[in-house]
């Protein structure tokens, strides 16, 4: 025991004698001031107790001291015998690594394994620390280390020792306790759905002697693929099937690429219509019923970007796999009814309408947006379009718009929209479902009042809050959806040869004058146009490059580079504002070059990097740009922008 400790008590036992004498003394003057006659009795008394006194306190110490130096002494050898003999590894060193002591459980346990690179690495970790926080220095020290074939969590506490630290550290193997963590996390329930994409347009194009066994094969190839990972298919509707697995299975899966999307394409049918699934897996939610919304939500993604693919939801983020197969229309005009009805309501029922595009808004965001203003006012209800987009690609239409007194008015910037909108405004987004790339993303925040009409394959960061929805991946254009709308609409909608010129010139871009992703009712949509008395000749001309842009995308083809035979590569050295747009006509051009199927052109904008793709083959230009969406997360420099001709955009 510390002698600090022990001169304490000897000072309290002093002190308490002293009190007990001063008693004395105070009771004797006071006899003696009763009776004078008692004060030579009185002090021989007090000479007698202090003699008492002294010789007691001084024999009380001595076996006090006695007392206490026993105890030290096996206090001392508890400590010592508890250092050495510690159920857990422990060491006292220094931070230069000078090792002072070590425990026998330490010696046995680090016997077989190189403990001093561990050592030196988790030394100078923690001297650097130290010195780092001097000031307040923190003298508890965690650590978590893999020591050989075992995890440690390392615990201790540091002092000052001369010139260097002095570290007294436990390893507590944690080993068991991670693999059963591990064990419970892989033990959690996955829940999917998944539903075949094609199942109406099979119904109608199959031989009904054909649909039972074609059906059967389909389940069976189901049963079969989650028999590979011990997994529960249950048919919940005549096209949709709910999966559950364990997590541990999950990595394998994906590992795969999910093969059952291939296995099933392989299956033979009359007419060679490939039949095609989306699955949507989640092992997010603290229920089985919230997993089970989650996948629900994620099927509704895996449809909006065409279908044939996987989806899988993990840590708040969607992972895709597949999605190689071409979109295959098969919409109905009874969606785009109900649409056009249940919009027309909400237009009356606002008290103004807001209608924009995304960043670097292009002629089928335009057009589309015009259609929408012309049914808006058509209703008479105050209505506006935000272009907050300046560049070569609306140049020219947008000053021959602003020719018009309404449009001149009716385009506003996004000072002027974020001023006038209110919580009873309708917001429409047309030609994007992003929330980051709507050109004015503030007045998402402003009203709850929001439709969403477009055409390109969905993204994780879709607007969720969407009252009114109409995305139909399999739609040519933004245009051709606006243009349906119109056709339904409860009232004839006269469209001013300006607003039926841009819905036009949507579809001819996106469509490349009608080339590539083009159904029946693309041609629908255009004759209707047609009929409203348009220019073709006017059209083409807002498509027109002025020279000095069309030696730039000269120059880009010229440079280029061809990858493995199919695939053209190049690079806008030029900073130009115009960037992402000389890109995107660039990676267009590429494509017309015979035996190229895809094409990728990198350009700079302003502090950014832009990179556009084209593909008219086989390769999904949007599953290689996705991935550097993901990237952008980490190196928000790159932007992107991709279209793929075969159907995919």
């Amino acid at each position: 025991m510390p002698k600090n400790n022990n001169k304490k008590i000897f000072d309290g036992l002093i002190s308490k004698t002293k009190i007990y004498l001063i008693i004395i003394a105070v009771l004797l003057i006071f006899i003696c001031s009763l009776n004078i006659k008692y004060w030579l009795l009185a002090i021989l008394v007090y000479f007698v107790i202090l003699i008492y006194a002294y010789f007691s306190n001084k024999k009380r110490k001595a076996e006090l001291s006695e007392h206490l130096q026993d105890l030290t002494v096996h206090v001392d050898k508890v400590a010592k015998n508890t250092l050495i003999n510690s159920p857990f590894p422990l060491i006292i060193i220094e931070t230069n690594g000078n090792m002072i002591w070590k425990s026998t459980k330490f010696v046995e346990e680090f016997a077989s394994s190189d403990i001093n690179n561990t050592l030196n690495d988790l030394l100078k970790e923690i001297k650097l620390e130290i010195e780092n926080n001097e000031e307040n220095p923190e003298k508890t020290i965690y650590k978590e280390a893999e020591i050989g074939s075992k995890i440690y969590e390392i615990l201790g506490k540091y002092t000052k020792s001369k010139e260097e630290y002095m570290l007294t550290l436990y390893f507590i193997d944690k080993t068991n306790n991670i693999e059963l963590e591990q064990k419970y996390d892989e033990s959690q329930i996955c829940i999917g759905v998944i539903m075949i994409d094609n199942y109406e347009e099979m119904n109608q194009r199959i031989e009904d002697e054909e649909k039972p066994a074609l059906l059967a094969q389909i389940e069976k190839n189901l049963y079969d693929w989650a028999a590979t990972f011990e997994g529960l298919i249950i048919k919940s509707e005549r096209d949709t099937f709910i999966c559950i697995f364990e997590k541990k299975y999950l990595p394998i899966l994906e590992e795969n690429k999910f093969s059952i999307l291939d296995t099933m394409k392989e299956l033979e049918t009359s007419d060679k219509m490939p039949i095609t699934l989306s699955i949507s897996i989640s092992n997010e939610g603290d229920s089985n019923y919230e997993k089970y919304k989650s996948a629900q939500a994620g099927v509704d993604i895996a449809l909006g970007r065409g279908g044939d693919q996987a989806v899988v939801r993990e840590e708040g983020k969607y992972n895709f796999f597949g999605g190689k197969s071409q979109e295959v229309e098969k919409r109905t005009k009874v969606k785009a009814r109900i649409v056009s009805t249940a919009l027309q309501e909400l237009m009356q029922e606002a008290k103004n309408v807001m209608i924009m595009g995304h960043t670097n808004a292009d002629i089928d965001s335009m057009g589309s947006s015009m259609g929408l203003y012309r049914l808006a006012k058509s209703l008479n209800v105050e209505a506006y379009i935000i272009n907050n987009s300046e560049g070569i690609s609306l140049q020219s239409f947008i000053e021959t718009a602003k020719e018009e007194k309404e449009y001149a008015e009716s385009i506003i910037n996004k000072s002027e929209a974020l001023a006038k909108v209110t919580p009873e405004t309708l917001l429409i987004i047309v030609d994007t479902h992003k929330q980051t790339y709507v050109e004015v993303p503030e007045l998402l925040e402003e009203t709850t009042k929001i439709v969403v009409i477009d055409h390109h394959r969905k993204s994780p960061d879709y607007i969720e809050n969407a009252i009114l929805t109409f995305h139909e991946v399999y739609a040519s254009s933004a245009s051709e959806l606006v243009t349906e709308i119109l056709e339904y609409a409860q009232k004839e909608i006269e469209l001013t040869t300006i607003e039926a010129e841009s819905l036009y010139a949507g579809i001819m871009m996106d469509t490349k004058n009608f080339t590539f992703k083009t159904g029946v009712r693309t041609f629908e949509a255009a004759a209707y146009l047609r009929k409203c008395g348009i220019d073709i000749i006017k059209v083409k001309k807002w498509f027109q490059s002025d020279l000095k842009t069309y030696n730039k995308i000269s120059k880009i083809v010229e440079n280029a580079e061809i990858i493995n035979d199919t695939i053209g590569i190049s690079i806008y050295t030029e900073s130009d504002k115009d960037a992402n747009i000389i890109c995107a006509k660039a990676a267009d051009e590429l494509l017309t070059i015979s035996d190229i199927t895809a094409s990728f052109v990198l350009g700079k904008l302003g502090d950014k990097i832009c990179i556009s793709g084209r593909s008219i083959g086989d390769i999904n230009v949007q599953v290689i740009l996705e991935k550097l969406r993901r990237w952008r997360a980490h190196y928000p420099c790159w932007c992107t922008s991709r279209r793929n001709d075969n159907g995919r955009s």
